[in-house]
């Protein structure tokens, strides 16, 4: 990205802030990590042997996964999604919505599980959200969900793990 561009949206997204509820179209959410939630640091060497390529690709690297191409998007079971990096509980059944857009989604999360940062990759900024024990980028949050929140966690299914109830 060209400095002037970066440069250009971050001021875009400072004015955003000046501007009572507007967010260009991404949620600001200052989230806080659960109290007595210890971390975890693994080096790279580590995170490779813990996790499969593609897994290590989207949690550590912050990459994306094709959509339609988890078997997670379309599970309905009763059960709890975990962080694939660590175990942390992010999401139970319960919160999940099929959206359409062929990454699992969900309305709300376990609070303290997961934090949020500002992402200019797209240029246009995006919230993302990561697993709050481990770091591991899992998706992104939009303001294109269903009540009760009216927020969508869009969430890699290689970077959960499915535990039927």
């Amino acid at each position: 990205m060209k400095r002037r561009h970066f440069l250009g949206l971050t001021g875009l997204a400072g004015v955003g802030g000046l501007i009572p509820g507007f967010s260009f179209g991404f949620p600001r959410l200052d989230l806080e990590p659960a109290p007595g939630l210890e971390k975890l640091e693994l080096s790279a060497a580590e995170w490779r042997e813990r996790l499969s390529e593609k897994a290590f690709e989207v949690l550590r690297e912050a990459g994306t996964e094709p959509a339609f191409s988890s078997p997670l998007d379309k599970e309905d079971g009763e059960g709890v999604y975990r962080c694939a990096g660590c175990d942390l509980l992010l999401f139970t059944s319960a919160m999940k919505y099929d959206s359409g857009t062929g990454w699992p989604s969900f309305f709300e999360h376990v609070e303290g599980h997961l934090l949020t940062e500002l992402d200019f990759k797209m240029v246009w900024p995006r919230t993302e959200y990561h697993c709050a024990r481990c770091g591991g980028h899992q998706g992104h949050v939009f303001e294109d969900g269903p009540e009760p929140t009216g927020l969508r966690w869009c969430n890699n299914g290689v970077a959960l793990r499915f535990v039927a109830a």
